[in-house]
């Protein structure tokens, strides 16, 4: 299977005093503020990192529900909590908080399939992507 997502994010200004939004393709996102106040501070609106963090969480879980069914088995709950660490400009942590409520699995067998959903899942792999580049001054 292959498909393409698109978002977009748009900026006015300088770093620290202008101001900006996101879209995604869905509208789930619909001109979201974007500002310095909403990524180091407490403002409203969303950041780039709230957003991977949200981005990891939906598509590690929804990998070990494959996977968990794959195995034989159907959760009744998972609920992930993805923590994003940013230290001096860099993403450096995510840790993934994991509570589940699956019928008929032994602990190891459980720990065993959500090892490998943290491994495989597209999130956890993405900065090993290709990334490219247009750009265009108008």
């Amino acid at each position: 299977m292959k498909f393409t997502r698109k978002a977009n994010a748009n900026w006015k200004g300088t770093g620290l005093e202008g101001k900006g939004t996101i879209s995604t393709q869905s509208t789930t996102l619909d001109n979201a503020q974007l500002s310095f106040k909403t990524r180091f501070a407490d403002g409203v609106g969303t950041n780039p990192e709230e957003l991977i963090a949200a981005a990891h969480s939906g598509c590690y879980t929804m990998q070990l529900g494959f996977l968990l069914n794959e195995a034989g088995f159907t959760a009744d709950n998972l609920d992930t909590e993805a923590l994003l660490t940013f230290e001096d400009g860099t993403i450096t942590k995510i840790h993934l908080q994991l509570s589940a409520q699956i019928p008929g699995i032994d602990n190891d067998k459980f720990q065993e399939i959500a090892a490998t959903a943290k491994a495989v899942c597209p999130v956890s792999k993405v900065l090993n992507a290709e990334i490219t580049l247009d750009a265009v001054l108008n």
